[in-house]
């Protein structure tokens, strides 16, 4: 049996984020970070890297923003056989000079072919990453790039509820008859 497995970002998914809704309505885990609001890079890989091996069966891992940067160090760092597959939703440009400064250690945003089939989802007006550098991060990373149109950061501003189009490429990724 496969394991999706929810890896939010910074502040972690409120109630409204489509991560929510999919961890309550699919019975997704979530991985629980120990401070959401002042990340640091090592102690959030590592904690993905204990959900994984926690996880049973192969997992598929469904991150968004600042969880992107943790599952492409993670990779970096942990490269197992255990992901299948990995949905990337508007991954945060950790590199901008304006990037928040409570979050450390996710610089520099490791540009390295993932060991696994993976899908970047994009939007053109996003505020924590252009177009062109999510592009980059997909390419870098061997993934498909999903343009989703101007639907800004794909949070929870975003109104994406259960967000069916998500659930879609999730499909894209999970291992046949899950």
């Amino acid at each position: 049996m496969t394991t999706v497995l929810l890896v939010p970002g910074l502040g972690n998914s409120g109630p409204q984020h489509w991560q929510t809704f999919w961890a309550e309505r699919h019975h997704y885990p979530r991985v629980e970070q120990a401070n959401w609001d002042h990340p640091a890079g090592p102690e959030w890989v590592q904690t993905l890297a204990d959900a994984i091996a926690q996880a049973p069966g192969p997992v598929v891992l469904v991150a968004h923003s600042l969880g992107c940067a943790t599952v492409a160090k993670w990779a970096q760092a942990f490269p197992t056989g255990a992901v299948v597959g990995a949905l990337l939703v508007a991954p945060a440009d950790t590199d901008r000079p304006d990037f928040p400064p409570e979050v450390t250690g996710f610089a520099p945003m490791p540009l390295h072919t993932l060991p696994f089939p993976s899908i970047v989802v994009a939007s053109t007006n996003d505020q924590y990453v252009t177009l062109p550098r999510a592009t980059a991060f997909a390419t870098a990373w061997g993934s498909q790039l999903v343009n989703v149109g101007p639907q800004g950061h794909l949070n929870a501003d975003s109104n994406l509820v259960d967000w069916p189009a998500g659930q879609e490429l999730l499909a894209q990724l999970l291992p046949a008859g899950v």
